[in-house]
């Protein structure tokens, strides 16, 4: 009997070891999570994956038809949703380093405070405050607080390597969650999907 306690307690504490090494990073985004997105495939604009966009239940404006900006032979691409959704893909090739670049970039702004609320090695959700700084003795009313929020996240397909951002003056809080769910649904297509 004592050799089965001690077993079922080894059995237990691994469990749990294992469960609290799960990551976010590797766990993919439920049905639940994903109720008010619908599935878009950009093929036909030459990146074969499939993303999750909001729909019109999503309460952001967005209109149903998913808008796509790009210059043929052009490494951009603009995505928008409605007047609140608009996302920046980026072809970068075969440069894997794409969000730690940006965190360097970020570091750099010193007229900004970041603050990541999601740092993960393919992926940053971050808030961004301006610093407000008046002259001495004056008010404290001096300055307005501008917080913008930025989602960045690269995903590898095909071997090349895509950025999907938000655009550089950001957004509120609610879009870019909404776009950071969309950038972890993003999967390859399989064949010709």
């Amino acid at each position: 009997m004592k050799k089965f306690s001690i077993f079922l307690l080894l059995l237990t504490v691994s469990m749990l070891a294992v469960r609290c090494g799960d990551s976010e990073e590797g766990k993919e985004l439920t049905d639940e999570e994903l109720y008010e997105f619908q599935g878009f495939s950009m093929k036909p604009y030459d990146i074969p994956v499939m993303i999750m966009l909001p729909d019109e239940t999503a309460n952001i404006g967005a209109s149903t038809q998913p808008e796509i900006i790009h210059v043929e032979d052009d490494f951009k691409w603009e995505l928008m949703v409605g007047p609140n959704f608009h996302m920046i893909i980026d072809d970068w090739g075969s440069d894997r380093e794409m969000v730690s670049s940006e965190k360097k970039r970020l570091a750099g702004l010193n007229f900004y405070k970041i603050k990541y609320l999601v740092d993960e090695p393919d992926f940053i959700l971050y808030e961004r405050e301006l610093k407000v700084d008046g002259k001495k003795g004056a008010s404290k009313s001096v300055g307005v607080e501008h917080k913008t929020y930025h989602v960045y996240g690269q995903k590898v397909i095909d071997g090349i390597t895509y950025v999907f951002r938000s655009r550089d003056d950001g957004f509120e809080k609610i879009i870019i969650d909404l776009m950071a769910k969309s950038i972890k649904s993003v999967k390859p297509l399989k064949g010709n999907s």
